[in-house]
């Protein structure tokens, strides 16, 4: 995933895209519709969860350097607004990329730019590099 511009593949299963990515910032979207509804006719939390755990992994991802990897160990969310059909866009920014421990925020906004949900991620850099603390968390130049 670090240096990749391919979105995931949950992406094709849940239709969102990939706007823009850049170390420490992504932007992702989807169009929210009646096949991501939950029992009640809005749209399901894990899909509100899905496009921001992919912005926040993509954003998080550009700031590794080559061969460099790391899993979420932690995401919360909160559910600010009711969706039905909307176009919904993430983006996410890194607020820290530490040599062990980095966290990135997601704001969700539907199409007039209203706040639906906002999430947090926590995530731990698996490269003995990082951990050791001889890594800088500074992106690595591409040669």
């Amino acid at each position: 995933m670090p240096g990749e511009r391919t979105p995931p593949p949950i992406a094709r299963l849940l239709g969102f895209t990939m706007k823009s990515v850049e170390p420490g910032h992504a932007v992702f979207e989807m169009e929210a519709d009646d096949r991501h509804h939950n029992p009640m006719g809005t749209l399901h939390g894990g899909v509100y969860c899905d496009l921001a755990d992919a912005a926040m992994g993509y954003a998080y991802a550009a700031t590794l350097g080559k061969g460099e990897t790391f899993t979420t160990i932690e995401l919360k969310i909160n559910f600010l607004r009711a969706v039905r059909k909307a176009t919904l866009t993430a983006e996410a920014r890194v607020v820290k990329a530490g040599g062990t421990l980095g966290y990135v925020e997601c704001d969700v906004k539907d199409q007039a730019g209203s706040l639906v949900a906002r999430a947090a991620s926590t995530c731990i850099n698996l490269n003995p590099e990082r951990r050791s603390g001889t890594s800088t968390g500074v992106p690595k130049e591409e040669p």
